[in-house]
C-alpha cells in the first residue's frame, strides 16, 4: 500500500468517527516528530501494538477488501507479567461494501459490537482438523441470546448488535453495500494479529508499505523505524 494512501484512510476515518463523537486518545493524532519525541513511560504503546494498523490483506483493492484498526488497549502473550491486562479494545472501521477475508484466531475470544452505522453481514463456519472449513453448525451468541446456524451460514449485525466469536470460528464480514460506512468495536481477549490469526486464502495480514509521500500517521509497524529508545 502507498503511505499517500494510508495517510487518506486514517484522515477519513478520524473525521467519520469525530463526527459520530467517538473520541480518539492523543496518540492517535501524533506524526512523525510526536513518535520521534515519545518517552519511555508510553512504551507499553509501542511493546502492545497500540494505535493504527491498516491491511488491504495483499489484494491492492483497499476499498473492496480491507479493514481500519485503532488498538485502544491490549495485554502481551510474551510479557504476561510486565503487561499482565488480559483484554483488548479496538475499532474496526468498515467503509460501505467492504469485506475482511474468511480466517479464525487460535486463541483470541472476541465480543465484535455495531457502534453505529451501516448494517454488517458476518458469514460463518467452524473450522476442521486440518484448519480448512467444517460442514457443522456454528454455535454463536447474539446480545446474549445463544444462536445456531448452518455452516457458510450469515449473521446480520444492526447498530447497536454484537456478536461472541470463538477461538476455532472461521468468520467473513462485509458491510452492507448501501447502509453506510460502520463503527465496529471489538472487545477480546489478549491480541497479538502477528501469530494469532489463520486466513483461509487471504494473501497477507500487514502491508508492505510504498513511501510515496511522507508520513502523516505511523501504523504500529512502523514504530521501530522511528522512535528513538527503541534498538535498531
Amino acid at each position: 500500500m502507498k503511505r499517500s494512501e494510508l495517510n487518506r484512510i486514517i484522515d477519513y476515518t478520524i473525521q467519520a468517527v469525530e463526527k459520530c463523537q467517538f473520541p480518539l486518545p492523543p496518540f492517535a493524532y501524533y506524526g512523525i516528530e510526536e513518535w520521534n519525541n515519545v518517552k519511555k513511560e508510553q512504551r507499553e504503546i509501542i511493546d502492545n501494538m497500540l494505535g493504527w494498523d491498516i491491511t488491504d490483506f495483499g489484494t491492492g483493492d483497499f476499498d473492496q477488501v480491507g479493514l481500519t484498526i485503532f488498538t485502544f488497549r491490549n495485554g502481551n502473550f510474551q510479557r504476561k507479567k510486565e503487561y499482565p491486562k488480559p483484554y483488548a479494545e479496538k475499532l474496526l472501521f468498515v467503509r460501505d461494501g467492504q469485506i475482511l477475508p474468511f480466517h479464525f484466531h487460535w486463541s483470541k475470544m472476541e465480543d465484535i459490537i455495531n457502534r453505529g452505522g451501516g448494517m454488517l453481514k458476518i458469514k460463518l463456519y467452524n473450522s476442521d482438523e486440518k484448519g480448512d472449513f467444517s460442514d457443522t453448525p456454528v454455535n454463536v451468541s447474539v446480545d446474549g441470546c445463544t444462536m445456531t446456524v448452518a455452516a457458510g451460514g450469515d449473521i446480520f449485525l444492526k447498530p447497536g448488535q454484537s456478536i461472541t466469536l470463538k477461538p476455532g470460528q472461521y468468520h467473513q464480514w462485509q458491510g452492507v453495500s448501501g447502509t453506510g460506512d460502520i463503527i465496529l468495536f471489538e472487545v477480546s481477549t489478549t491480541n497479538d494479529d502477528r501469530v494469532d490469526n489463520r486466513f483461509h486464502d487471504a494473501k497477507s495480514r500487514l502491508p508492505e508499505i510504498e513511501e510515496d509521500v511522507t508520513a502523516k500517521y505511523l501504523l504500529f509497524k512502523d514504530y521501530d523505524r522511528y522512535i528513538n529508545f527503541i534498538e535498531k
